[in-house]
């Protein structure tokens, strides 16, 4: 009988986890977990977690993109955004200001391919007054970071039940 799910021998165990950050840099960890409530107040939640979302695909960290997307499912977002969000200049599913929020996570999560284009944070600066766009790139310098602490140390995501 053939079905769509895959067969349990498909799966490849994640890698072992390399070092625990909460264990061995105590201290600064818990700065960064401050770091990241800090960023918080003026976004729009559901806004932050569809950029937490971008940064963690556009990096590869699949253990905040298992998070934020069930962070982002627990606030109301809906299936049809989170799936169709790493193609979101295609669908009609977001707002101008999304967009916006959008294009500049692109551009800060992948600096090195350009910068942040005059243009790109122009048009956020349009969606966002001053407060709320240094508090979304707050957000999204810290999901970066946390990207990069999570890839490094092979943090994996908890296998779901079935």
């Amino acid at each position: 009988m053939t079905t769509n799910q895959p067969s349990t021998d498909a799966y490849v165990p994640a890698p072992e986890q390399r070092l625990s950050m909460p264990e061995q840099a105590a201290t600064w960890y818990r700065a960064m977990i401050d770091l990241d409530r800090a960023s918080r107040p003026s976004v729009d939640p559901a806004l932050a977690e569809l950029v937490r979302i971008h940064a963690s695909n556009l990096n590869g960290c699949a253990f905040c993109l298992d998070m934020h997307t069930a962070d982002a499912r627990k606030g109301g977002e809906q299936e049809h955004r989170i799936y169709t969000l790493p193609a979101w200049r295609e669908t009609p599913y977001f707002t101008a200001s999304e967009r916006a929020a959008l294009a500049l996570t692109e551009a800060i999560t992948l600096v090195t391919q350009g910068h942040v284009p005059d243009e790109v944070y122009d048009e956020a600066a349009k969606h966002f007054d001053p407060q709320q766009l240094a508090q979304l790139i707050a957000v999204i310098v810290s999901i970066n970071s946390w990207n990069r602490i999570a890839i490094t140390t092979r943090m994996s995501p908890a296998p779901k039940q079935s």
